[in-house]
């Protein structure tokens, strides 16, 4: 007779060997049942037999650095009982031709659809890997996993990151790797983390009368600090008064770790210090008794450091900074704050094609968003922890001129293990910073350069300039800048030109800084090869449509999933050089010329609809209705 124990048994045995069990890590494994509130409230009327009343898999898996991930195991002694026809018509979304009765027999009766019967209950809180496992023998058992995201109509065959199957157990963390590459949970991972931002913001500004500046640094700074594990583990026994000191001396220690100079440390550490000292958040007050910053510091250890534990090509920080940026009052623009929205740097990484030999150089680096996507592409392509060490020590190169600006980039190197010895805190233009970029032989530099400075010395394309002097002969270049200084006459396109070749102009989407009105583009040279000698024309792509859509509360969100295909696309026509009617054309170029696809690009007028043409027809004699209107109440009143 066949003996359901036995496979539990096997489960048992292989998480103990794949260490779940182990009392240093924060997993937690509970059978048939769980401690944890929500999960004990979404069970309760999970029963297989569909007439309410409590049910649970065999095993429950979860971790406090991850809460928004479930794994949960179902096992069946026999291999015939491993999975329904039915549970391909499920994933694939098709609704399946049973009655109730039958249903109840079929989860019952198979693993598989065991699992997937707890998942759909659980899934309206979590993330949930269902695992069913069969067979009462190691040689003979089978396993499948599952991914049912959070709030999910359905659930889908977990994978690999490169599509392998998983039809073993595998160790926890492998399991988060592996869930969170899925889009669905990215994206939704995404948005809970900027609603949270909101709600932080909210929260900053009634309790802790934190300053605009100030906001971003406590999120970093305690980002660092949560690195720290005895810290993690003890901040919530500290008095209020002494938990700012210790997140202070938390904070010190970890940037000190860098074998750099003590000059170097200081200037990361400085701008946390008002912090450690602001009145308000060593406060206990009725309603927090532990104090502000014990809440501020709970409240990203639940919701922020397990995304930015998983999610390491992710610029947490800068995505902080810029949603608190949506509330200050007066224009971000003037000020030169347009931060590069995080598909953007992505884009220029690939466009870039960093490997793990690649040398990156941003000179304006504002909180290190080009160069943890540069990090993440070059990671992705080194094979040994060897070259992952150099990518991490030597690879990534930055200026920050602003002190806090700076400190928010060096917390989000430490977040990613390094990086930060070679961060440079000043002017790029500084002679003693210049020349030592030289010495790093930059192959790849990556920039969004101040806009709208008023300052002739300061204008983006003296940026863009200094960027490619700083790299060596042959490097690439790839700089973000407002449109008018592709198209407008200037003397600095001159000596670019003079010096370096332009090898390809995008434009892009016109509402990409949203909400900064600024309409851009982006330039890619070929550094210290002077155009004339290069002697081949420049790529012009049209790149307007990049699938994101304006929203009223979240900004530009790409809601429909579009895209990677859109990005993908997009590399593969830039990397070939390729001409399409209506998206992009080569043209010849020099420096009195407007640098846009919009000035060569012949118009593909066979994808141009009747019903377009007569929607524009009926805009214009709508205009033409209205402009005759206007004129006449005009001369009414000037009569």
């Amino acid at each position: 007779m066949k003996n359901e124990r036995k496979t539990e048994n096997i489960v048992r045995d292989e998480l103990r060997r794949l260490k779940y069990y182990e009392p240093a890590n924060d997993i937690q494994v509970e059978e048939q049942k769980s401690n944890i509130e929500a999960v004990k409230r979404l069970l309760k009327v999970a029963s297989k037999s569909g007439k309410g009343g409590h049910g649970a898999p065999e095993f429950i898996i979860n971790s406090a650095s991850t809460p928004d991930f479930l794994l949960i195991i179902e096992c069946k002694a026999d291999p015939k009982d491993h999975c329904s026809k039915a549970v391909a018509t499920l994933l694939a979304g098709k609704p399946i031709p049973e009655t109730v009765e039958a249903q109840t027999k079929r989860v019952q009766k198979y693993a598989a659809d065991g699992a997937l019967h707890y998942a759909q209950w659980l899934s309206k809180d979590f993330n949930v890997v269902a695992v069913a496992v069969s067979g009462e023998t190691k040689k003979a058992v089978s396993i499948s996993t599952y991914l049912h995201p959070k709030g999910a109509d359905r659930p889908k065959v977990l994978t690999t990151k490169d599509g392998g199957d998983l039809n073993v157990l595998i160790p926890w963390a492998e399991y988060i790797e592996h869930g969170t590459f899925d889009p669905s949970v990215q994206r939704l991972r995404y948005e809970e983390l900027m609603a949270f931002a909101r709600d932080l913001h909210e929260f900053m500004r009634d309790h802790a009368k934190l300053t605009e500046s100030e906001k971003p640094l406590l999120v970093s700074g305690t980002l660092i600090a949560l690195r720290h594990k005895p810290f993690a583990v003890s901040y919530s026994s500290e008095s209020p008064e002494d938990l700012q000191k210790e997140w202070f001396k938390v904070i010190r220690q970890e940037m000190n770790k860098a074998d750099i100079p003590q000059a170097k440390k200081d200037n990361m550490t400085q701008p946390y210090s008002s912090i450690a000292v602001h009145p308000e958040l060593g406060k206990a007050t009725k309603a927090y008794p532990k104090g502000v910053l014990h809440e501020l510091i709970k409240r990203l250890n639940e919701k922020v450091w397990p995304f930015i534990s998983v999610h390491h090509d992710f610029d947490v920080v800068g995505q902080f900074y810029g949603e608190f940026l949506r509330y200050t009052g007066g224009d971000k623009k003037a000020l030169g704050i347009v931060l590069t929205p995080r598909h953007i740097t992505e884009l220029f990484a690939l466009l870039a094609n960093v490997s793990k030999d690649s040398t990156v150089l941003d000179i304006c680096a504002g909180t290190g968003g080009f160069l943890i996507s540069a990090m993440h592409q070059m990671i992705k392509s080194a094979k040994t922890e060897a070259e992952r060490q150099r990518i991490r020590q030597h690879g990534l190169i930055g200026v920050e001129q602003q002190p806090n600006m700076f400190a928010l980039a060096a917390s989000n190197m430490i977040l990613r293990g390094d990086g930060k010895a070679n961060l440079y805190q000043g002017s790029c233009f500084d002679s003693a910073i210049a020349k030592a970029l030289l010495t790093h032989h930059c192959d790849t530099g990556l920039l969004n350069p101040p806009f709208s400075q008023s300052d002739v010395d300061q204008h983006e394309l003296r940026f863009i300039q200094h960027m490619l002097d700083s790299l060596k002969k042959g490097a690439i270049g790839i700089a973000i800048a407002p449109v008018g200084c592709a198209i407008a006459p200037h003397p600095v396109k001159v000596e670019l030109l003079k010096h370096h070749t332009l090898e390809a102009v995008m434009s892009m989407p016109d509402e990409l800084f949203y909400p900064v009105g600024v309409i851009t583009c982006i330039m890619v040279f070929r550094a210290r090869v002077p155009h004339s000698i290069s002697n081949k024309k420049t790529w012009f792509g049209y790149w307007k449509n990049d699938g994101f859509t304006k929203t009223k509360h979240r900004g530009r969100v790409d809601l429909e999933g579009r895209w990677p295909a859109i990005r993908d696309h997009w590399v593969e026509m830039f990397r070939n050089r390729e001409v399409h009617a209506g998206e992009s054309v080569l043209q010849a170029v020099g420096p009195d010329d407007e640098w846009c696809a919009e000035a060569y690009m012949e118009t593909d007028y066979s994808t141009l609809a009747p019903t377009a043409f007569e929607q524009e027809l009926k805009k214009y004699v709508v205009f033409q209705i209205m402009n005759d209107a206007t004129s006449e109440n005009g001369d009414e009143e000037t009569e």
